[in-house]
């Protein structure tokens, strides 16, 4: 059966609505790339106003990054070296031997010279700049827009160049001592490029439809889900480790079963001590529903298997959370809402769903829901 939510967003090539890629709004993929971010981690629950205005997004992350590059002009940009060839009237760092005598620079007073010099058009300078150009084509206040352009000839007067680097060369051109100035202007810059891809409006970013665009909703959501729990779950005492591994509960072993023995990796496990709760969270990116052998909607049996074997896996290992922990398994969804609960050998598993077509309120209400005292 095909997925729903597949067949939601392949439903972009027919769809005319302004906002919506395929039947998901705009803004609701904006909200869960602000789960999904750094930026939404580092400014925590402070910042509860970003999440009641998801269709001014752009213009509120616009506002965050030109406000920190203002400042961080005040301060002065972060700067590094690089390295530069160029023909001098005097010796810095090497001579290059080859050029100099090629071209006889020495009869003309000059010598060829490769050498390393302090710069600010380092890889994070120019990312920041392209963020700048990039987001002022999105937002909709005349003077965020204003400001944002202002900022990005500010950087290209100083000198930072308009090539905007990959998001490896941002991590590589790290050095630490500017490292936590930065971070928080460059998380927003990284949001900024994910705010323009969901669009179906003319323009320079596109998000083709349905294939490639799968594998990325389905991370997104993933890390949405994650993000979230994080920023808000921790101030009232949860614990939430993302990517974990389990351990199988083995009693006996032969030489090269290790090798072959499949791995069991979680996508988010929550803990709260206080109120003795373990949640095991296992996100899909599939039709929580399909076609059963006996039953025309059933639920996928590999996915069960899946979340049972990750909680009764841990019983007896002496963790007291995991002898009593639960399971959910969180499916998005296109207009349809499932919640439903089964407790297999003192474990509760919840299937449910979150509707990516819902306002943005209930959206959070629907994720806050799932880790109330109330189970069932």
């Amino acid at each position: 059966m095909v997925s729903q939510l597949s067949a939601g967003l392949a439903d972009a090539s027919h769809t005319k609505s302004r906002g919506y890629v395929g039947r998901i709004p705009v803004r609701n993929l904006w909200l869960l790339m602000l789960y999904a971010s750094e930026l939404f981690r580092m400014q925590g629950t402070s910042q509860v106003r970003i999440e009641d205005r998801p269709d001014d997004l752009p213009d509120v992350i616009a506002e965050i990054l030109v406000r920190a590059v203002e400042e961080r002009v005040r301060r002065r940009l972060a700067s590094g070296y690089r390295w530069r060839n160029a023909v001098v009237s005097r010796v810095r760092g090497r001579i290059d031997v080859l050029e100099t005598e090629r071209r006889q620079w020495l009869a003309r007073g000059l010598v060829a010279c490769r050498f390393e010099e302090l710069t600010i058009d380092v890889p994070r300078n120019r990312y920041v700049r392209a963020a700048l150009e990039t987001i002022s084509r999105l937002v909709r206040n005349p003077d965020i827009e204003r400001r944002c352009r202002t900022a990005a000839n500010c950087l290209k007067v100083l000198g930072v160049s308009g090539h905007s680097p990959t998001p490896t060369e941002i991590k590589r051109s790290y050095s630490g001592r500017n490292e936590r100035d930065d971070q928080f202007m460059v998380a927003a810059a990284h949001l900024v490029f994910e705010l323009a891809i969901p669009t179906e409006e003319s323009g320079t970013n596109t998000l083709s439809m349905p294939n490639r665009d799968e594998f990325w909703m389905r991370q997104l959501f993933e890390r949405a889900i994650g993000g979230f729990y994080d920023v808000v779950l921790r101030p009232r005492g949860w614990r939430v480790h993302r990517g974990g591994t389990l351990r199988w509960n083995i009693d006996q072993q032969t030489a090269g079963i290790k090798a072959i023995l499949p791995t069991m990796r979680t996508d988010i496990v929550l803990d709260n001590p206080l109120s003795s709760r373990r949640i095991v969270i296992d996100t899909k990116f599939t039709s929580i529903l399909t076609r059963g052998w006996y039953k025309e909607e059933s639920l996928r049996s590999g996915y069960l298997y899946q979340i049972y074997a990750y909680l009764h896996s841990q019983v007896g290992r002496g963790e007291w959370l995991a002898d009593n922990a639960e399971g959910l398994l969180l499916h998005p969804s296109i207009g349809q809402t499932i919640d439903e609960t089964v407790v297999i050998q003192a474990h509760r598993i919840r299937f449910a769903t979150v509707d990516l077509t819902a306002p943005t309120a209930a959206i959070r209400q629907r994720l806050l829901v799932f880790c109330e005292d109330t189970f069932v």
